[in-house]
């Protein structure tokens, strides 16, 4: 049966979680990574080719591989703002989901109704989904409404201007910046040294705190990780399967090139 995740509960009590990208498909890695001691890994459906039986594999793989009884909590991020795949990351059983660039109020209360429940929210019922046991734990739909984590990417510069309405939704947890996309939002994908990028994450930043959600965002390594933490985020993500898997290879070679 799926086990429940407390990471909601850590975040909301004010205590960091420390995740690790899943890139790839594959339960292997799950496995692995869900023995390293993260709070929680991440599967990316926005980015990375996994579908819906590779996400089963990988939460049943990461599950298997963690010593602790819980194990790292598993999410995942949807390619966009839809509540037909919104609904379906949820019956695979992820404790809470991650929507890419939302912009506004009204796309954020969109997102919190795809993933609760009516009255609260749109999302359709079905008592064989594996989130619900395979209808052997009926009383998840009587508080999946209060434990799904939902957490909204802001990604441009206009949701930067909205982050106070987007924050102010009812059933939005965590505001997570995405660095990459929103340097380029302003014409400066990726040059993070930038001025005007560096300010514009710093006002992303305040305005994230004010709010009252929890702030999060990727780290490039555990340092930068550190000083984020400082600074109050809470939900950071500084590594992945792809980046551990590549930077271990190459550091390997790099030890060994001069004696080929």
């Amino acid at each position: 049966m799926p086990r429940r995740s407390s990471l909601k509960q850590q975040l909301l009590a004010g205590r960091p979680a420390i995740g690790c990208w899943l890139h790839t498909a594959s339960a292997d890695a799950a496995e692995i990574l869900g023995g390293g001691g993260f709070d929680f890994l991440l599967i990316d459906h926005e980015h990375g080719p996994a579908g819906f039986t590779d996400a089963v594999a990988q939460i049943r793989a990461a599950q298997a591989g963690s010593e602790g009884a819980d194990g790292p909590a598993m999410l995942m991020r949807v390619p966009w703002n839809d509540k037909v795949y919104l609904k379906r990351a949820l019956d695979c059983g992820v404790s809470g989901v991650m929507i890419p660039n939302v912009e506004s109020a009204q796309a954020a209360r969109a997102a919190v109704a795809a993933c609760k429940f009516p009255p609260a929210g749109v999302r359709s019922a079905a008592g064989i989904i594996r989130a619900a046991g395979y209808g052997a734990d009926p009383g998840y739909f009587g508080t999946i409404d209060e434990d799904v984590l939902v957490i909204c990417q802001i990604e441009t510069k206009a949701a930067v201007e909205q982050i106070a309405e987007i924050g102010a939704v009812p059933g939005v947890d965590v505001l997570f910046i995405g660095p990459r996309d929103l340097s380029g939002s302003i014409g400066k994908g990726g040059r993070y040294d930038d001025p005007e990028v560096q300010a514009l994450i710093a006002r992303a930043e305040a305005g994230i705190l004010k709010s009252g959600r929890v702030l999060g965002s990727i780290a490039s390594d555990a340092a930068a990780a550190s000083a984020m933490l400082a600074r109050g985020y809470q939900m950071v993500l500084p590594t992945s399967d792809v980046t551990l898997l590549r930077e271990g290879a190459l550091a390997v070679m790099a030890a060994l090139r001069d004696k080929l």
